[in-house]
């Protein structure tokens, strides 16, 4: 078993969660979303931002230092839990970021933990 642990980022939720006009501008907040995360202070090793719609026009798919930015092909939900499963089958400990109630309940199959947006945001700054 990996001792890694891996952070998966449900983009829209945490977005969401601020009032600071993001439904405006999704691909901007996709952005400042990704630039916080690079310095962010989280306990986890590799952190996975998962992206929907408009918002994949803010950040381009693939890996800046430790943080690699998915862009989901259909519904975020389905990406989110496919990184739970990948991650989860190398052996990583898994922690989610949603407030999702069903998406909870899909990625807890693979072992994963959710925390709610909040926690991440603060660890944001």
């Amino acid at each position: 078993m990996s001792s890694r642990t891996t952070l998966v980022v449900d983009g829209a939720n945490v977005v969401g969660a601020r009032a600071d006009g993001w439904w405006k501008d999704r691909a901007g907040a996709a952005r400042r979303l990704h630039e916080e995360l690079m310095t962010a202070d989280v306990p986890q090793d590799v952190v996975v931002l998962v992206l929907e719609g408009a918002a994949k026009g803010g950040v381009a798919a693939g890996r800046d230092a430790h943080v690699s930015t998915v862009h989901a092909r259909g519904n975020g939900d389905d990406a989110i839990v496919e990184q739970a499963r990948r991650a989860s089958e190398r052996g990583d400990r898994v922690t989610v970021v949603t407030a999702d109630r069903i998406l909870s309940g899909r990625v807890a199959r693979y072992g994963a933990q959710t925390l709610g947006p909040q926690w991440l945001l603060d660890h944001l700054g």
